[in-house]
């Protein structure tokens, strides 16, 4: 009987692998007790109670970017939360240790390290952030999603995924997936989406080019989040949602892809071979565009730049790949080759292997 403590959170990219892998462990060792060191101010503090995980809670500290007073604060509240957690890790009996990055990581890792307790970490992102560059200082049980991430040690496992995508028969559950979204069996599906908040740009543009998307033969379901700023064309074969609870039907429908090019997205995606337009996000450091750069060298996807994601991007490129159905099932086959399906098992054993370094 093991005691983990699962640090990490913020944002669904870190909180997902991480519910994936605690839901591994308790699947593994049901007598094990799982611990999640997160914030009340992100994602963890509705879903890890939800999923039935206990969730200590430590202040949200960002690393500060530029010397001010919040810089000067920093230090010692960052201690001080060190410290807790190291007292939380000896109180409780933790015997491993293991982040997934975000503003709780880097106290559980350093805490860790001064318990003297075995730490493994995990990054979803081919470009790191700060707390698993830290953290990959640590420890030699670094895991990464994606090839050529830059941090020491690191260990191609995979993205942990959800226990119905790691499972999902997409041929055997089409019929089921084509009957709820009121799809036509004799199309081929192109799926759509932004992510949970939707994404301007495809939004726009795909209902921009429904007519012709609808024209070449396929049906679209589209996904537009929930800032949308898009109407319902109301065309037969276009089905829109503003949010999709079913998202592993939505999987088994597609034959084709558009989206983000988010690390979860990606290998959703690549593990259950699905050819794909990505639209990297504009903003931020960069990482979607890193972040599919591997099913894109493999033939697996397509990549373009959100700016040139237009209603004649889709004329001259997207409508001629769709009528390209050989095309289009070799690269679902490349972007498969690819995807890791077991990246939750694979995290949890370099988990359990892990030393005190």
């Amino acid at each position: 009987m093991t005691t983990w403590l699962l640090a990490g959170g913020g944002t669904a990219g870190h909180v997902n692998p991480l519910l994936a892998v605690a839901d591994t462990i308790r699947r593994r060792a049901p007598e094990d007790t799982v611990l999640v060191l997160g914030t009340q101010e992100g994602l963890e503090s509705r879903l890890v109670p939800a999923r039935g995980y206990e969730l200590v809670v430590i202040p949200r500290l960002p690393f500060p970017r530029r010397p001010n007073g919040a810089a000067l604060r920093f230090a010692p509240a960052f201690q001080r939360t060190v410290a807790a957690v190291t007292e939380t890790i000896t109180a409780r009996g933790v015997e491993r240790v293991v982040g997934f990055g975000g503003y709780a990581a880097a106290p559980g890792y350093l805490a860790a390290r001064r318990a003297r307790v075995p730490l493994a970490l995990h990054e979803a992102n081919a470009k790191p952030g700060i707390a698993n560059r830290l953290g990959s200082r640590l420890t030699a049980a670094v895991g990464v999603a994606f090839p050529g991430t830059p941090l020491r040690g690191a260990q191609v496992v995979g993205m942990p995924l959800r226990r119905e995508i790691e499972t999902l028969d997409r041929a055997a559950s089409r019929a089921e997936a084509l009957e709820y979204f009121g799809l036509d069996p004799e199309r081929p599906v192109l799926l759509v989406t932004g992510g949970s908040l939707g994404a301007r740009r495809i939004n726009a543009t795909v209902v921009g080019s429904a007519a012709a998307l609808l024209a070449a033969g396929w049906s679209v379901l589209h996904i537009v989040g929930g800032k949308s700023e898009v109407s319902d064309p109301n065309l037969p074969h276009y089905r829109m949602l503003d949010y999709c609870d079913r998202m592993e039907l939505a999987l088994s429908a597609a034959d084709a892809a558009v989206s983000r090019a988010g690390a979860a997205t990606v290998s959703e995606l690549t593990a259950l071979g699905i050819a794909a337009v990505y639209v990297p996000y504009p903003v931020g450091n960069g990482e979607q565009r890193f972040n599919a750069r591997g099913v894109i060298d493999a033939g697996g996807g397509v990549i373009v730049d959100d700016a040139a994601f237009l209603p004649g991007w889709v004329d001259s490129t997207l409508v001629p790949l769709l009528a390209d159905r050989p095309r289009i099932a070799a690269m679902a086959r490349a972007a498969e080759s690819v995807g890791v399906l077991d990246g939750a098992d694979r995290m949890t054993d370099l988990a359990q292997s892990a030393r005190v370094g």
